[in-house]
């Protein structure tokens, strides 16, 4: 009997073998599929993470160009007010302590009157809300740094590299001094507001800063 078994198992069709081992060669192509699948899945995913995390740099080296800028616009803004200016600005008579003069409604865009805001109503929008920072024509209603105090070359950003697309402008707001004190001898005393906006290398790239100067 065991004798005859074994010829019944040598004597079984080709065909079955031949089944059996196409069997396995086609589940062996699926699997082989979905680890391909796998690893490409894998490769996309950290091609993206790389992509962002260079986009976030680039996107916070843009904003430190435009915030630096914005700072070095404050600065002017109080060579401005404090002096001395250019012969040419005649803008020193503006900034009395006491006296508001040369402010406009809406901020000024002509001569020495260009970024001299009166302040809005109560309950309407600031005026540094409104006014558009990166108009650059001759009627813009902001000063450009170094428009007033000459000190433009003092912001040399080069002719290559990566530098701001505009230089920075401002816009300087009169606003009365309501700190308990400050008018005891009845004058009314004045404050500053200035707002700044700095540009990085394009100009959607921007920064604002904001102080309040008292001129003693």
């Amino acid at each position: 009997m065991k004798h005859l078994s074994i010829m019944q198992h040598l004597n079984r069709p080709a065909h079955l073998y031949i089944g059996r081992r196409k069997t396995h060669s086609g589940f062996s192509l699926i699997v082989a599929l979905i680890l391909l699948a796998v690893v490409t899945l894998l490769g996309i995913g950290a091609s993206q993470i790389v992509l962002l995390a260079e986009r976030s740099t680039r996107f916070q080296r843009d904003y430190q160009i435009a915030f630096q800028a914005a700072e070095a616009a404050l600065i002017d803004a109080e060579f401005d007010i404090r002096g001395p200016n250019t012969a040419a600005s005649q803008r020193m008579s503006s900034f009395s302590p006491t006296e508001a003069i040369g402010f406009v409604d809406g901020c000024g865009n002509t001569a020495a009157a260009r970024g001299l805001c009166n302040p809005v109503a109560s309950g309407s929008n600031p005026i540094w809300y409104t006014v558009d920072f990166t108009d650059t024509s001759t009627t813009a209603k902001t000063a450009q740094f170094g428009e007033f105090t000459g000190r433009a070359a003092s912001l040399s950003t080069g002719s290559t590299g990566i530098r701001p697309a505009i230089l920075p402008r401002y816009i300087i707001e009169v606003i009365p001094d309501t700190t308990p004190g400050t008018s005891a001898s009845g004058a009314l005393r004045l404050l500053y507001r200035v707002t700044a906006m700095g540009f990085g290398p394009r100009t959607e790239t921007q920064a604002v800063v904001q102080m309040i100067f008292r001129k003693e």
